[in-house]
């Protein structure tokens, strides 16, 4: 057996026991009405064990919904009513965060704060909410998340536009990163401070839908509508699709102007999604790479685009990349607003002002904090970060005051980024995760609409796990 930690298989990432990605990738259905999730659907949670790393090599035991991983692709159209029974057959207890929805509180998903956790060996909850924006959304459990979602547990919700735009292929990339051991096991170095105090838990094997990848099969002249997701614990993915130029249509599940990514990088935070159109502009036989160059020195390239040999859907371009119709979010008022500024410390190489260390990890101490103070997804008995006046704008001004990269992501809500260290943000993006760079400082706003204690955190899910996560209050 090989060893899937082996450095030789940076390059490709495929090279271990890789599966044909007409068959691991490609296979990815577009939309279709019969697709869609029925009036009621079951998410069974329990443990699995399937061959991620390719046929060769001894299945991995993992967690999965409904014994897939990722869980399967949920589908609705914009506004229907998603009905989900979660039935919990783990050794342990669980719930679904619906990741990026605007839905009511107790539908949340979040344990101590929103609901209960469900009880291990066969407990159930059953979630109804509306779905009222189109776009690429993720559920994910949020009670142990650092160790439940690195075990697997992540699925892809797509709500449905009315009036999709048109592509030959509408295809779901769900990213994902995992430490693996020799034996092909996911390692069980969950409370490494290491990681807590760091960048957390970066994985050496990347997955697409579950598999390892080799090669996406494309055909010359079509268009394919990519959606991105990022369900790792921590690592940020920069894609880079040499000779192509793909334009982005959405950010969090978010219509946008239609735009060339910046430095021609793809950057995806954990928790993050993009949908992009890629115009497949290669001529039959071609081969082109995506590459991740986050860690620059690190770069490997995720997965090739591997054109037909001889197919050509088209000799002429698709025409103009359509704009997503908006979403029915509410519009801030940056001038008539509510204004806080937040202020993420600790980390290696960080301070913990005013802070004598609580414990929140099992053998560890508080290595984060929001405003110098800790707290975690599964203690919720701290005061409120912020108390905020329902359907006022608020504007955010979020200052990383460490070494590390955090994206912040909060529930409930989305947001627009006004503007990066002073320099106003031409494009303005409506998402839910603010991707912050080291010492960075990001202005956001919104409209507090929607009533509840929502959960604020950073996604890197190590740093959640010991000390950055707050609760905003909108009431």
């Amino acid at each position: 057996m090989r060893d899937p930690t082996d450095p030789a298989r940076r390059r490709a990432l495929g090279a271990f026991g890789a599966l044909g990605l007409a068959q691991a990738i490609a296979g990815v259905a577009p939309i279709a009405r019969a697709q869609r999730t029925p009036d009621r659907t079951t998410l069974r949670v329990a443990a699995a064990r399937l061959p991620l790393l390719g046929p060769e090599n001894p299945h991995t035991d993992v967690w999965a919904y409904n014994g897939r991983v990722p869980g399967p692709v949920l589908r609705v159209r914009q506004g229907e009513t998603l009905r989900v029974d979660v039935v919990n057959d783990l050794p342990e207890g669980t719930t679904v965060h619906w990741h990026g929805l605007r839905l009511p509180n107790a539908m949340d998903g979040v344990p101590h704060l929103t609901q209960p956790p469900i009880a291990p060996a066969g407990g159930r909850f059953a979630y109804e909410f509306d779905c009222p924006d189109a776009g690429t959304f993720w559920y994910h459990p949020h009670l142990r998340s650092n160790v439940q979602v690195e075990m697997g547990l992540a699925g892809a919700l797509i709500v449905e536009e009315p009036e999709p735009p048109v592509v030959e292929r509408d295809v779901l990339w769900v990213l994902d990163d995992w430490r693996m051991a020799r034996d092909g096991q996911v390692t069980q170095d969950f409370a490494s401070m290491r990681d807590a105090m760091h960048d957390g838990r970066i994985g050496n094997t990347v997955t697409i839908n579950g598999v390892l990848p080799d090669a996406f099969a494309i055909e010359s002249g079509e268009r394919i509508r990519l959606r991105l997701v990022n369900v790792a614990n921590a690592r940020v993915f920069a894609l880079r699709f040499e000779g192509h130029a793909p334009v982005v249509i959405a950010l969090d599940g978010m219509p946008c102007e239609p735009h060339a990514p910046d430095a021609g990088r793809i950057l995806l935070g954990p928790g993050m999604r993009a949908d992009l159109i890629l115009d497949a502009t290669g001529r039959p036989g071609e081969r082109h790479r995506v590459i991740d160059d986050f860690f620059v020195r690190q770069a490997y390239e995720v997965v090739t685009l591997a054109y037909h040999p001889r197919k050509r859907r088209r000799a002429v371009s698709p025409g103009p990349v359509p704009r997503l119709a908006p979403n029915p979010v509410p519009e801030p008022d940056p001038d008539d607003a509510d204004r806080h500024r937040i202020v993420l410390n600790g980390g290696m190489m960080g301070t913990m002002p005013g802070m004598g260390g609580m414990p929140v990890m099992a053998g560890a101490r508080a290595a984060w904090a929001i405003n110098g103070q800790s707290a975690t997804e599964s203690d919720h008995s701290h005061a409120p970060l912020l108390t905020l006046a329902r359907n006022r704008s608020c504007v955010l001004e979020l200052v990383n005051d460490t070494a590390w990269w955090h994206p912040i992501h909060l529930h409930g809500h989305s947001f627009r980024i006004l503007s990066r260290n002073g320099v106003r943000d031409a494009r303005r993006p409506l998402v839910d995760t603010a991707l912050l760079a080291p010492r960075e400082r990001v202005e956001i706003a919104f409209v507090a609409d929607n009533p509840g204690d929502w959960m604020f955190h950073c996604h890197v899910l190590e740093h959640q796990a010991s000390g950055m996560m707050a609760t905003v209050r909108v009431a």
